[in-house]
């Protein structure tokens, strides 16, 4: 399997800062609940974004596919890309380390 990771842009950047409108809430729901999904198959190796709430924010999603039509249509099947809420990007890719302990956790 080939690596590849997609990084998201929202296509309206307010979403960040007055916050989602109630379809953008449903359609971002939808793209956790798909991404949720691929990590329990084992899909995908990691999702997340920047806190940032400016221009300069994006999300990424690392995944595995067997063939770049099958990473471009991982990516647009996405229900934030296919329904026009974030605008995507895919590239080849290889995580060249991983640590064996995973993310750290979220506690503060």
């Amino acid at each position: 399997m080939n690596q590849f990771i997609y990084c998201i842009k929202p296509t309206r950047l307010d979403i960040l800062t007055d916050g989602p409108t109630e379809e953008e809430a449903a359609i971002i729901g939808e793209h956790f609940t798909y991404l949720e999904r691929l990590v329990a198959e084992n899909v995908v190796l990691m999702a997340g974004r920047t806190l940032n709430t400016d221009e300069r924010t994006f999300g990424i999603v690392v995944f595995v596919a067997s063939s770049n039509q099958e990473a471009v249509e991982f990516m647009q099947n996405d229900p934030a890309v296919s329904r026009g809420l974030m605008a995507a990007e895919l590239f080849p890719y290889r995580v060249a380390l991983w640590s064996p302990k995973g993310p750290p956790s979220n506690e503060n």
